[in-house]
């Protein structure tokens, strides 16, 4: 199977990817010589195979060569968020027991709580240090630009949070120590959508999600080049479509919404037609921003539906959506089933736990009882999600069990905002859930029970608001808060959310 360091030999000078903003190109050749140095750098920092490493990055033309160096070293390697709080990194730093750390200037106060996190033995910065950081650039200049005399296979290892909120560390093992030995869903994806040389992938989204580095990295493997924003702007991406003729792309249902939201004349300022597959996924799609986006750009847009753990995935083009609108598609990796709370399958149209059988085996790491309750039988897994198939076998998604919350294409776990706000000493109960949102897809709703009835008000909002500001990501702060005298629980003391969450959206 092919590999980047392939083209540094028969097409070196071909650019394996450029920075959209700057221009800054890294060909196959640069690929191969900087990714060799960062190996040697893990090698002679003492890591072994399988030994984990951490980084922490905004989308940087250094990023997938730290990537690629760990891949050819043995090395489980964790891109990590860069919206999560010190105590975040901190967890996710300890949890993956990671043996050396690279971030960036702009993180540096997360940078300096890190230090104190004991399993790490080396930090590295790109670009201007800070105390107790080595610059990465000094480290690696004197080291050699060819391969280890043995390399060995590595995997990444992202992190997907729990229905408590607490990340989990997503872990499967590479096919063998054979560098070429890539996983079989990366070599799937390369072959179905038939990834190669011709490919122009335009890349918007942060480089630390499961899609963006999956799909990058597919198009390194099969010998395209990559155009990577530094961040997504709606009119920027349809400029950058012309500008460089761009063919495919990756991209969450946010997206779709902000460039529909362009001025009409924006939107028809930039040729588009160079595009030729759209991929999206990550969120549930409004079904009229799907048909406006297929209106504009032409049957090219393609859904997908799978998660970090690479269970398994749907797969539906935009002519088969048209006649399932508001599914994920048939089985593309794994065959679907949909089971109930005692693993026994339901009948078609049934809404059940949405499971995979035959699909990668996956564990998250050192969290063997969460691993366990993934799986109704060996071969057969779920993430938590909820959904039911059609007499054709098309998946649609009903829910998150638990009541996940997707915002923006991004998860939310209202437990962790509840076990938040509930230490809030005006707050005796309180409900988190999702509300649908135009643009977002959710919003973040919080039903407070105050101790005393005579705080629930205006002043008590703004309270809650800066406590949330102070302890939570932005992205999980509640856009709105209401109260309730009492709220829906059971004789067993299990918050009843359901019917909150139907009071909100059915009324």
């Amino acid at each position: 199977m092919p590999h980047p360091s392939v083209f540094a030999k028969t097409n070196p000078d071909r650019p394996a990817y450029i920075m959209t903003d700057t221009g800054e190109t890294v060909t196959y050749l640069d690929l191969e010589k900087r990714s060799n140095k960062i190996a040697h750098l893990f090698h002679n920092a003492g890591l072994k195979r399988h030994d984990h490493v951490a980084i922490m990055m905004e989308n940087h033309i250094r990023f997938f060569e730290i990537i690629w160096g760990a891949l050819r070293a043995g090395i489980i390697i964790t891109p990590i968020s860069t919206a999560l709080l010190d105590e975040e990194v901190a967890y996710i730093l300890s949890n993956c027991e990671a043996k050396l750390f690279i971030t960036t200037p702009k993180y540096a106060q997360i940078a300096k709580s890190a230090l104190k996190v004991e399993n790490i033995d080396h930090f590295y910065m790109v670009g201007k240090t800070i105390n107790g950081y080595a610059d990465l650039e000094a480290a690696i200049e004197n080291l050699s630009e060819t391969p280890l005399a043995k390399e060995i296979q590595g995997t990444t290892m992202l992190y997907s949070s729990g229905t408590t909120g607490v990340p989990k560390g997503v872990y499967t093992p590479p096919e063998s120590d054979d560098i070429h030995d890539i996983k079989p869903i990366l070599n799937a994806i390369g072959q179905t959508f038939k990834f190669g040389p011709h490919v122009k992938y335009l890349s918007p989204a942060p480089l630390y999600h499961a899609a963006p580095l999956a799909y990058n990295m597919v198009n390194m493997i099969f010998g395209g080049t990559s155009y990577i924003m530094t961040k997504f702007d709606a009119e920027k991406s349809l400029a950058t479509i012309e500008k460089y003729k761009t063919n495919y792309s990756q991209w969450v249902p946010i997206m779709f919404v902000r460039m529909l939201k362009l001025p009409e004349a924006a939107r028809q300022k930039y040729d588009v037609s160079s595009m030729m597959l759209a991929l999206h996924a990550a969120a549930p799609c409004p079904i009229e921003i799907k048909e406006k986006m297929i209106e504009w750009w032409g049957p090219v847009i393609f859904e997908y539906y799978g998660a970090s753990e690479g269970n398994g995935m749907t797969a539906i083009t935009s002519q088969d959506w048209l006649t399932h609108k508001g599914s994920v598609g048939q089985a593309f990796s794994g065959k679907l089933m949909i089971l109930d709370d005692d693993g026994y399958e339901v009948p078609t149209g049934e809404i059940g736990n949405v499971y995979f059988q035959g699909g990668a085996q996956f564990k998250y790491h050192n969290e063997p009882e969460k691993t366990k309750k993934s799986y109704a039988r060996p071969d057969c897994s779920t993430v938590g999600d909820i959904g039911f198939l059609d007499k054709d076998g098309y998946l649609y998604l009903t829910d998150r069990k638990n009541f996940t919350i997707i915002t923006g294409g991004v998860n939310v776990y209202p437990q962790e905002i509840e076990n938040c706000i509930i230490n809030h000493p005006k707050v005796a109960d309180v409900a988190v859930f999702g509300i649908p949102h135009e643009e977002f897809g959710q919003e973040i709703k919080a039903v407070i029970q105050p101790k005393y009835w005579e705080d629930a008000g205006d002043d008590l909002v703004a309270e809650l608001n800066d406590y949330c500001r102070a302890k939570l990501s932005r992205i999980k702060i509640p856009r709105s808060f209401d109260f309730d005298k009492a709220l829906p629980r059971k004789d067993n003391g299990k918050l009843y959310k359901r019917r909150l969450v139907e009071r909100y959206t059915i009324g």
